[in-house]
């Protein structure tokens, strides 16, 4: 195993407030040489990192990101629900975070907006002075995973899917084989899977054999991470990036 098969979840979020510079930061100290985050689009249009489309599960104050501006989410605490120590943590812009990022380390970008702002995260990627293999971008929208590619062809992208909703559900495909076709013909690297029961070692093994990357989410049993990893996982995501290093002895 490498260093890379291990992608803190919005940095090191078990022990600092998700996607925030702290959690980041946090995770390159500890060594870890990916960070995904989650990014969307204000109503000034910058690109800010947070997962929910309102502030009120890291903050306990309810702002909605597309209809509030940078400044008005700057005024908002997303550090103290998780511990007092970090009272003051601000939403951070994604230009701040790509300041980070540390030569060699990798930053994984998951579009949670509308396909609006895929500009501005290209403007952002070419100011931040990063190369193009330290950056990826992931989204559960295919059709925006093809726009931004066509702005960005430089750039990795793979798709994000959660296998199990979907076939019990059965509102997204007829087959498995379909999404690995559709992954190819639209020139993406990879997959990013929900670590379901769905994920087995034969359906690694066919995405695998059709040269797509594969990350699985999110894992934070180390013995479930060892097996996904054997079968052939290229990285898991996890919340627990330092302590998962470890207990994998990476």
């Amino acid at each position: 195993m490498d260093n890379q098969c291990i992608i803190a979840h919005r940095g090191e979020s078990f022990d600092a407030p998700e996607n925030t510079l702290s959690s980041i930061n946090r995770a390159w100290n500890n060594g870890i040489d990916a960070v995904e985050i989650d990014v969307r689009l204000t109503k000034d249009n910058r690109v800010v990192v947070i997962h929910d489309p309102h502030t009120f599960r890291v903050a306990r104050k309810l702002k909605w990101i597309r209809n509030s501006t940078l400044l008005d989410l700057k005024k908002v605490d997303v550090g103290k629900f998780k511990n007092n120590k970090y009272k003051g943590e601000k939403i951070p812009e994604l230009s701040e975070v790509l300041r980070t990022v540390p030569v060699g380390k990798k930053i994984i970008i998951e579009i949670k907006s509308s396909s609006k702002i895929i500009p501005f995260i290209n403007l952002a990627i070419v100011n931040s002075g990063l190369q193009a293999d330290q950056i990826e971008i992931i989204s559960f929208n295919l059709k925006t995973l093809i726009k931004a590619k066509k702005q960005m062809p430089n750039i990795s992208f793979l798709w994000i899917l959660e296998l199990d909703y979907f076939w019990i559900s059965k509102i997204l495909t007829p087959s498995f084989e379909t999404i690995i076709s559709t992954a190819i013909q639209n020139e993406l690297n990879g997959l990013n899977l929900f670590a379901g029961t769905l994920l087995n070692a034969e359906i690694i093994k066919r995405i695998k054999s059709a040269n797509l990357r594969l990350y699985a989410w999110t894992v934070n049993n180390p013995e479930k991470a060892k097996k996904l990893l054997g079968f052939g996982v290229d990285a898991i995501i996890t919340d627990r990036a330092k302590w998962m290093k470890n207990k994998l002895s990476i």
